[in-house]
């Protein structure tokens, strides 16, 4: 347990096992008062008990302090990261919804990777060109001295890892769950190899769960953590898709690989190329020559 540790950063500690991720109005508020002032006015009662479940995040903050919050989460071989701490990515800034906190499990210091990474998302059932695909491009993201950030899911989740691992690459991978519980469980290996030289990310405590608006609610982060984000088969409505928008909201770069015109997984892929919401690429080498101006050492 760390000795020193600033009333904001123990008040932060509180609201982030209290409050879900993502919310707009809670980023907003601890923005523009802080994290202290917004802490004591939920506890006084000020904010109206049905106002973005206030009522609700009350009763959970009375109930605890920030110091026992960072003693499980240390508890678990993590560390708490906040806004105020230097080395908070400064991408995560561009969000509407910036985290209150994030939970960090393996190798702080390749944090500042970041600035040299790209995203790689797609489908949980992938075909076998959609794996060669994604281990290719991130093989070739590490051999352009750039790290990978997906988000530890089966499918191109897992292969654009295990990809960036096997060229010794520094990968992140942002969680849908907590960082004491691996999901998927066969990922259990890919997650400690993951935390051996990159990190796992999470915007919960690390025993919950990971449920389907939580995955929704990560891939904002996926798509503001990276430079840019390359979607590999996806079907039209996917959380892929999903992360595609969101990157391009932040005015980050879209990149999008094309597969069979038969393929429903490549549907939303194509439906990106077509709609102009992403530069179609057709290898790796196409990928990092639009990826290389943007680097920022």
């Amino acid at each position: 347990m760390q000795t020193l540790i600033s009333d904001e950063v123990i008040a932060r500690a509180t609201l982030f096992a209290a409050i879900e991720g993502g919310s707009k109005f809670w980023s907003y508020e601890i923005d523009k008062v802080g994290p202290i002032a917004v802490l004591e006015c939920l506890k006084s009662g000020i904010y109206a008990p049905e106002h973005h479940a206030a009522g609700k995040i009350a009763q959970v903050v009375r109930k605890f302090s920030g110091t026992d919050v960072l003693d499980r989460i240390h508890c678990f071989g993590a560390s708490f990261i906040t806004p105020e701490d230097s080395d908070w990515p400064i991408q995560l800034r561009d969000l509407t919804n910036q985290p209150i906190g994030l939970v960090l499990k393996g190798q702080r210091d390749r944090l500042s990777r970041l600035n040299k990474s790209i995203s790689i998302v797609g489908s949980r059932n992938p075909t076998a060109y959609g794996i060669q695909v994604a281990e290719l491009v991130a093989e070739g993201a590490v051999d352009c001295g750039w790290s990978v950030v997906s988000g530890g899911a089966l499918g191109i989740d897992g292969a654009a890892h295990r990809g960036c691992i096997a060229a010794d690459g520094v990968t992140f991978a942002v969680l849908g769950g907590g960082i004491n519980k691996d999901y998927p469980i066969s990922h259990t290996k890919l997650f400690e190899e993951i935390s051996q030289t990159g990190l796992l990310i999470s915007e919960v405590m690390p025993d919950v769960s990971a449920v389907k608006h939580r995955f929704l609610t990560r891939n904002r982060l996926i798509a503001a953590l990276s430079k840019a984000t390359v979607v590999i088969e996806a079907a039209a409505r996917s959380g892929s898709i999903r992360t595609a928008h969101d990157a391009a909201e932040l005015m980050r770069l879209v990149m999008a690989i094309p597969g069979s015109i038969f393929s429903p997984m490549s549907q939303g892929t194509h439906n990106l190329i077509s709609q102009r919401c992403a530069e179609m690429v057709t290898s790796p080498q196409e990928v990092m020559e639009l990826v290389m101006p943007l680097a920022v050492e």
